[in-house]
């Protein structure tokens, strides 16, 4: 038999695919701490819903400021709101948008209320009301339009239109 020279092996797979690991971990590691950068500079982290002075002050102002007061969610309430055509409520479905239309009377104008109303509920009317009330939807709208709402309701005929 022949004399072979002895077959050597390269670092092995072990080897290779525990390098290809650690090369991966370090770019999500650096994916990850560039995702970190870039939410803290613009100010997408956002420190909850509370907020308070220590957290998002932005670069050069006050946490106090008027473009920071503007960028706060306003809270919504949920506002019960009878429309005059019941045929049309028919139509809305949760989630829909809307905007409310109020009219005082045959000759007076109509004013919009409320733009842009999110339709949170639409209670399932009873056979037993008669058709001339209308009809009821739970709108979320922010606490001043739902006041407005329903200082009209009691005085005017309201009306919806689809956005």
């Amino acid at each position: 038999m022949p004399a072979f020279e002895p077959l050597r092996v390269r670092g092995g797979g072990e080897h290779r695919l525990r390098r290809a690991l650690w090369r991966q971990r370090r770019a999500l590691a650096a994916g990850l701490a560039l995702t970190a950068a870039a939410l803290a500079a613009t100010g997408l982290g956002g420190s909850g819903a509370g907020g308070d002075a220590a957290h998002g002050a932005g670069a050069g102002g006050t946490a106090g400021s008027a473009p920071e007061r503007a960028r706060q969610p306003v809270p919504l309430v949920s506002a019960p709101v009878r429309i005059a055509d019941a045929g049309a409520v028919r139509l809305l479905r949760p989630g829909d948008r809307v905007d409310v239309i109020a009219a005082e009377g045959a000759g007076a104008d109509a004013r919009v209320l409320a733009k842009g109303a999110r339709v949170a509920d639409v209670p399932q009317t009873s056979a037993e009301g008669p058709a001339e009330d209308g009809a009821l939807i739970v709108l979320s709208v922010p606490r001043d339009t739902a006041a407005s709402l329903a200082g009209a309701g009691i005085s005017a005929r309201l009306a919806v239109t689809l956005c």
